[in-house]
């Protein structure tokens, strides 16, 4: 089997492809950086620019599927510059390609994109399943909204659809987690408001594995890309305190503080959603770490 990645080298594509390639999985990857381009056994790159929409269509020959991560990060401030390179790099790149699929030959069967939880409005009370289709009116969710409208065009040429709804990914060596537990370790951590947002996560090594799976089982659709069991803020500054060894002596942050400080991006610590991965397990996927403390163990041993 041979897979083409988009996003390649970004936190979750290294992950992903280390994983591919320990099981005999052929990468074909795209980079806009042409520094980043290697051609190794079983590991090849391609340059494309989707700002302009060039892309090299050598890097579909003999793709069975690809799985689409490419998309600037939403962990910096979002000016409305910013904004706008949100939403385009993830439009503009899934134009790119599909352009690409249409106009070349392949013999590609399935893409699996990356989504995100955004699309859920904040809840306290609900448990959200891939079957809930009210999105919030943020702009976040907007972005999601016309991501996955994007994706679903594939379906036009015969090619499966799926997406991965992730939520705030846990790893070793970067995203949302290693920038919560730096001021935990000089002791100057806190939880956010009153601690009781309830926050979807997932680790990345179980999150590269839905990848891997829903490619082996042809999955179809939209999966909540989330560990069974969620996690209170309060629960995980504490659990971080707890394995850092350091107190937790200041006081709530508020809101208000937050969004001076980040702007519109403090939404991100103040989400409240609880989302359920049932469809996935009920499909075989089983995660290796379901709950935050086995993650911690992992990540903060």
């Amino acid at each position: 089997m041979k897979i083409l990645i988009t996003g390649a080298t970004g936190l979750i594509g290294t992950e992903l492809v280390s994983l591919l390639l320990q099981n005999g999985i052929a990468v074909h990857y795209l980079t806009t950086s042409k520094t980043k381009i290697k051609s190794q056994l079983n590991y090849q790159g391609f340059y494309w620019d989707p700002a302009q929409g060039r892309i090299d269509e050598n890097c579909l020959m003999g793709v069975d599927a690809v799985i689409h991560l490419a998309g600037a990060s939403i962990s910096k401030r979002w000016t409305e510059n910013y904004k706008t390179e949100i939403l385009e790099s993830r439009i503009l790149a899934t134009s790119t390609l599909f352009k690409a699929v249409k106009d070349h030959p392949n013999q590609i069967k399935q893409i699996v994109s990356a989504s995100g939880t955004a699309i859920y409005p904040d809840s306290a009370t609900i448990n959200y399943s891939e079957s809930n289709t009210i999105s919030d009116d943020h702009f976040l969710s907007n972005v999601v909204v016309k991501w996955e409208e994007s994706v679903d065009k594939y379906r036009l040429l015969n090619i499966k659809v799926c997406k991965l709804r992730t939520g705030v990914v846990f790893a070793k060596n970067g995203g949302a987690l290693q920038e919560m537990i730096k001021p935990i370790r000089f002791g100057l951590g806190a939880k956010f408001g009153d601690g009781s947002q309830i926050s979807s996560w997932i680790h990345i090594q179980d999150l590269a594995a839905m990848y891997l799976f829903a490619v082996q089982n042809s999955w179809e659709g939209n999966y909540n890309a989330v560990a069974p069991f969620p996690v209170s803020n309060k629960q995980l500054t504490q659990e971080l305190a707890k394995k850092l060894h350091r107190p937790l002596w200041l006081p709530a942050i508020p809101k208000f503080v937050m969004k001076f400080i980040l702007g519109d991006m403090h939404e991100l610590l103040f989400n409240d959603k609880k989302i359920s991965p049932q469809k996935a397990i009920d499909v075989g996927f089983r995660f290796q770490f379901p709950t935050i403390e086995k993650a911690l163990q992992e990540i903060l041993p």
